[in-house]
């Protein structure tokens, strides 16, 4: 997913502002520094996210058959070697853990 400076910023003052209601969390630093170390922990994810799906796309395009995006085998090709790379990264695991 891509998203614009503009909306990543947008985005950490929704976040910070969230932190603020929450009445167990008391703030060790100023929350423009918190909010700023959110803007850039957003778009470290947001450009291994970019990674991942450029790897996948890579990998779909590699196979001995031609699959074309948008087809039915493509996307489930994608959705699949996406999953397995999140895997590899621990993404998935955070995400079942945090369902549970």
């Amino acid at each position: 997913m891509r998203l614009s400076r503009e909306k990543t910023v947008r985005l950490s003052h929704r976040i910070i502002d969230f932190l603020v209601t929450v009445d167990d969390l008391d703030f060790i630093e100023d929350r423009d520094t918190i909010r700023q170390e959110i803007v850039t922990i957003l778009q470290e994810l947001l450009k291994q996210e970019e990674q991942v799906d450029t790897e996948v796309r890579a990998k779909i395009a590699s196979q001995k058959k031609e699959i074309l995006e948008g087809s039915e085998e493509w996307d489930i090709l994608y959705r699949r070697y996406y999953s397995e790379s999140l895997k590899r990264m621990g993404v998935a695991d955070l995400a079942a853990e945090h369902r549970r």
